[in-house]
């Protein structure tokens, strides 16, 4: 990530991918943060959205799985990343969540959680 601004901090510590990640937490907050960014080409707030939700709980546990099979925790990380990226959004999903079909699941997932994120904000 080529950039001079902060990441941001959690704003779900008790669930999403925070809570997920238990005491990897703290150490992998910012390597995920930035690989997602990177991945993504999402502004970091994106992310930050992206991995407070349901969606980046379900993402820390595929980064748990490959802890598991003995990965490094960037490791573990790039992983995710890129089994993510690798998945495209289908018809089912596209209905569900309003997501171009085809997009990156993790590209559309982020970009969603931000959406999600601002109407709340509203």
């Amino acid at each position: 990530m080529n950039t001079t601004r902060p990441i941001p901090t959690t704003q779900n510590d008790a669930w999403g991918f925070w809570g997920t990640m238990n005491e990897h937490a703290s150490a992998a907050w910012p390597l995920a943060m930035a690989a997602i960014s990177d991945a993504t080409s999402q502004p970091l707030e994106s992310v930050r959205a992206f991995l407070d939700s349901r969606h980046g709980r379900h993402f820390a546990d595929d980064v748990q799985n490959a802890l598991y099979r003995a990965q490094s925790l960037a490791d573990a990380i790039h992983a995710a990343t890129q089994q993510w990226m690798g998945w495209t959004i289908g018809r089912q999903t596209s209905k569900d969540y309003g997501i171009p079909r085809g997009l990156p699941y993790l590209t559309g997932f982020v970009i969603h959680c931000e959406i999600v994120d601002e109407s709340l904000a509203a």
